[in-house]
């Protein structure tokens, strides 16, 4: 039975009800090879690239670091994941229910009409893909990360995963528009898969038509960007193309459909298994297999976890938990709403994932809802961290046929720890915010009380903590609100702002061996707000401009 989130923070302070924001209430992998290569050229054509073989055998982290120029001696593999996992037996690509397997081939379909690259992360290139930024005014860079070209050691896959979509089962889902190129392991000895999403139809594309457009592009280039400048654990865009492809798409869900331009967008991430890939599998009964993922999954990306300890289903789950509950705390502490916390949109590795209609909450609103399509407000801010033990219970019901009746209880007593672990990160992102050092019993109150301030003066969430980093403890005393601080202007209209200030001064005075101007600087570092440099390299005129993302 879900158990349903009530913050302590929902207490009565003064007769005053808090904020809702707070109640939250198979086939063998060694025929893939004969079974893709003579249907490439199909769809796309094989860029074939040399090996480069010296990463393995003279020691990767003892060769020099050094950037790529070209893509000559850059290679990705499939190997790690097709030795253990198996693969749809079907080689054609039409869209159809896949049984008793992890993947299908799956090779991308290119754009048609005049591809160009739009954006690409210096940052993403260089210190994950080991690939100078020159690199990417290359036609082969173009060709890769549009899906026209493959690159030698990849086998092109689309991941089978189902589901729970606004709370109810949805079956078979999988990547409908995204193709996994391969690993990458660079030279960190870090392994990163590659995905190409909107680069065409899958077996598991349903209805849809392969494609993502421009406008969703951006938004997933510019999020997973900025999430990452937040310390958010997320995934990584690396390049942005666009092309004059047609493709029509209801933005706002009300019938009105519009012509927009194709986009590809190549996304980086160290897995991008889901809630849903184990969830199909129950599903289905498909146990071993099942277990062979699990057992993968743990071996790659779980070190904390055992893989020959005979509880360790338990203590994989317990690790999710635990790093969902930290994932879903950050994102409130930046005011994030993620829009869609389907089970096939929530990463096993607890990272964020697949950027749909998010939104950044302005104006302090527990009901905020980016998505226009979510009339009831599921997926609404103050509701993900209750949407968050749904669909971990939906993972342990997955988990369930393979855990012994011991197991099933002890992981069964780690999901009901997940409000505690939830309600502490909370608080101490919360506490750190608003500058407090150590312990007190009212920083639960104090933290409710403010949001509550906000909450009814719709002061701008973002700007209210910026501003309290910025405004000196002897101008709050005074109520002296500078006009350029609008935020603290706005709550400072509530008749128990005076109140608050008088709570939150008294709290400073217990920080121990600090100063104004050391809980200021502490609260600046703590950013709410990223701001991003944007430059225009003009070395090759007839390019569409690359906007190079950097932090300042």
């Amino acid at each position: 039975m879900t158990q349903r989130i009530r913050f302590p923070f929902c207490c009565l302070i003064r007769g005053l009800a808090f904020p809702r924001l707070l109640l939250f209430g198979v086939t063998c992998p060694s025929v893939v090879c004969c079974l893709l290569l003579p249907d490439l050229e199909g769809s796309a054509h094989l860029l074939l690239l040399s090996r480069n073989k010296s990463k393995h055998e003279l020691g990767y982290c003892e060769t020099k670091a050094k950037l790529a120029l070209s893509l000559d001696f850059w290679t990705l593999s499939s190997e790690n994941l097709l030795a253990v996992l198996p693969v749809d037996p079907v080689k054609e690509n039409y869209v159809r229910k896949v049984k008793n397997c992890i993947f299908s081939i799956a090779v991308p379909t290119p754009l048609k009409s005049r591809v160009r690259l739009v954006a690409v992360s210096k940052e993403v290139l260089e210190d994950i893909l080991d690939l100078d930024l020159s690199v990417s005014e290359t036609d082969d860079f173009i060709q890769l990360v549009s899906g026209e070209k493959i690159v030698s050691g990849s086998i092109p896959l689309a991941h089978r995963y189902g589901g729970h979509q606004f709370g109810i089962w949805a079956g078979q889902l999988g990547d409908g528009r995204a193709h996994l190129l391969g690993t990458y392991m660079n030279r960190q000895g870090e392994n990163w898969e590659l995905q190409l999403k909107g680069s065409g139809k899958t077996p598991y594309s349903r209805n849809g038509d392969g494609r993502a457009v421009l406008r969703s592009s951006v938004r997933e280039f510019l999020c997973s960007e900025a999430m990452h400048s937040l310390r958010i654990p997320t995934s990584r865009v690396a390049s942005l193309v666009v092309s004059d492809d047609e493709v029509w798409r209801d933005q706002f869900y009300n019938g009105n459909i519009v012509k927009e331009r194709g986009a590809v967008v190549l996304r980086v991430a160290k897995s991008w298994f889901r809630i849903g890939s184990l969830e199909i599998l129950a599903h289905y009964g498909e146990l071993d297999l099942l277990r062979t993922l699990l057992d993968f999954i743990i071996r790659e990306h779980f070190p904390s976890v055992e893989v020959a300890e005979p509880n360790r289903y338990v203590d994989f789950f317990s690790v999710v938990v635990s790093e969902t509950a930290q994932l879903i705390a950050l994102w409130m502490s930046v005011g994030f709403a993620h829009g869609v916390c389907n089970t096939d949109n929530f990463s096993l590795l607890s990272i964020t994932i697949d950027y749909g209609p998010f939104g950044f909450m302005e104006a302090y609103n527990p009901d905020f809802v980016p998505n226009t399509s979510d009339d009831e407000g599921r997926y609404k801010i103050g509701n993900q961290a209750n949407i968050g033990i749904f669909n971990l219970n939906k993972l342990l019901q997955a988990l369930n046929p393979i855990l012994d009746p011991r197991q099933r209880q002890l992981a069964a007593q780690i999901l009901e720890g997940y409000p505690v672990l939830y309600y502490t990160r909370f608080r101490e992102l919360f506490k750190a915010k608003l500058g407090l050092l150590g312990e007190t019993k009212g920083d639960d109150d104090l933290i409710a009380f403010l949001l509550h301030l906000m909450e009814k003066t719709a002061a701008d969430f973002t700007m209210t903590f910026r501003q309290l980093s910025e405004i000196t403890q002897s101008q709050l005393q005074e109520l002296n609100i500078p006009q350029q601080f609008w935020a603290l202007n706005m709550i400072s209209k509530h008749k128990l702002f005076p109140a608050w200030v008088s709570q939150y001064l008294l709290r400073l005075k217990s920080n121990v061996n600090d100063s104004d101007s050391e809980r200021r600087k502490r609260m600046t570092t703590f950013k709410s707000l990223c701001i991003y440099h944007v430059s225009f390299p003009t070395r090759n005129p007839n390019r569409f401009s690359i906007y190079q993302i950097k932090e300042l």
